[in-house]
């Protein structure tokens, strides 16, 4: 059946915003609209079921779940200053910081350009310019500490971790780090001389080995499904209730952006996803064109999915779809 939904997002690969799309708009108790169209790259096969989709920075709150599953068996707090777990990085900055963005490290930096080992990397990000004033400044920066943090609290690797406390209690069975086999195709990178399928996009991940806090994870639209019903219906068993309800509210109220604990708040103007949603809503957007976003109040999901940096990252023409798609999605 075709639905405004299929309609507006096949149009965005008539446009050649993307060669693939994906999603799915539901509550907790189903789904009510999906579906997926168009080739997992320009001219290949058919996008399925099986395919696997670079989240890019939908990964960010995946390893925020990550600690505030940690902080509800009591190895970490959000108000921990990061030297506790990082003893060579400054004691003003606390792990809440880094999940609202106002820990003063900068973003959009392309540290891969200069510093081509992850020794090197985590150096500079060690040793690097922070910004003053209490504002909100997205930061992939701070979600890769917060992934160091994360391990040194939980004494393990962060892509076991992933797996242990979200994955696997989730039943995500195909989400994980890459490389993965069946997997959407990015970029025709400059950098790697070649079409990326498989492997992570951000090149600052791809330094420090493809498992960071920042991006990485590859997923499935049913694995995406999953996880959205399980946020709406409160997110049990991953988290506590109330620490979901910590990390869902605005933690940035007065501040230049709305954010929680590694989510994105709804800025009216400004959001990414449009302004048709609820006020209290919630989520996360991609850089390689993926999203999932909820709304509390009403029960509901929306995950969005497609291959917008294909075959370059300079096609424009993701937002207005998103808008659109999100704008429709909320009549459903």
């Amino acid at each position: 059946m075709r639905t405004d939904l299929a309609g507006i997002l096949e149009r965005g690969r008539e446009e050649r915003v993307y060669s693939a799309a994906a999603w799915s708009v539901g509550t907790a108790d189903g789904v009510l609209d999906r579906g997926m169209l168009g080739t997992q790259w320009r001219d290949g096969p058919a996008v399925a079921e099986g395919s696997r989709w670079d989240l890019a920075s939908v990964t960010k709150p995946v390893v925020g779940t990550v600690v505030g599953a940690l902080a509800d068996r009591g190895l970490l707090s959000f108000d921990d200053p990061v030297s506790d777990y990082l003893p060579s990085h400054p004691a003003e900055i606390t792990v809440r910081q880094l999940l609202t963005h106002t820990s003063g490290l900068p973003g959009g930096t392309p540290l891969w350009r200069t510093h081509s080992t992850r020794s090197e990397l985590l150096e500079a990000i060690r040793t690097g310019p922070r910004r003053t004033g209490g504002q909100v400044e997205y930061s992939s920066q701070g979600f890769i500490l917060l992934g160091l943090v994360a391990e040194a609290a939980g004494r393990a690797p962060l892509d076991r971790l992933v797996t242990d406390l979200v994955s696997t209690p989730a039943g995500l069975t195909a989400t994980s780090f890459g490389p993965v086999p069946d997997a959407v195709a990015t970029e025709d990178c400059p950098w790697r001389g070649r079409v990326v399928r498989g492997e992570v996009h951000d090149e600052n991940a791809v330094v420090l080995g493809g498992i960071c806090g920042h991006a990485g994870l590859f997923s499935t639209l049913s694995d995406l499904e999953r996880w959205a019903r399980i946020l709406a219906a409160g997110t049990a068993p991953l988290l506590k209730p109330e620490t979901h309800a910590e990390m869902i509210a605005c933690q940035t109220t007065g501040l230049n952006l709305r954010r929680g604990l590694a989510w994105q708040g709804l800025d009216v103007p400004g959001s990414p996803v449009g302004t048709a949603l609820a006020r209290d809503s919630y989520g996360h957007t991609g850089f390689t064109g993926t999203s999932i976003w909820l709304e509390p109040g009403r029960g509901r999901y929306y995950v969005l999915l497609t291959n917008r940096v294909h075959p370059t990252r300079t096609t424009t023409g993701i937002e207005t779809v998103r808008r659109d798609f999100h704008s429709a999605a909320v009549r459903i």
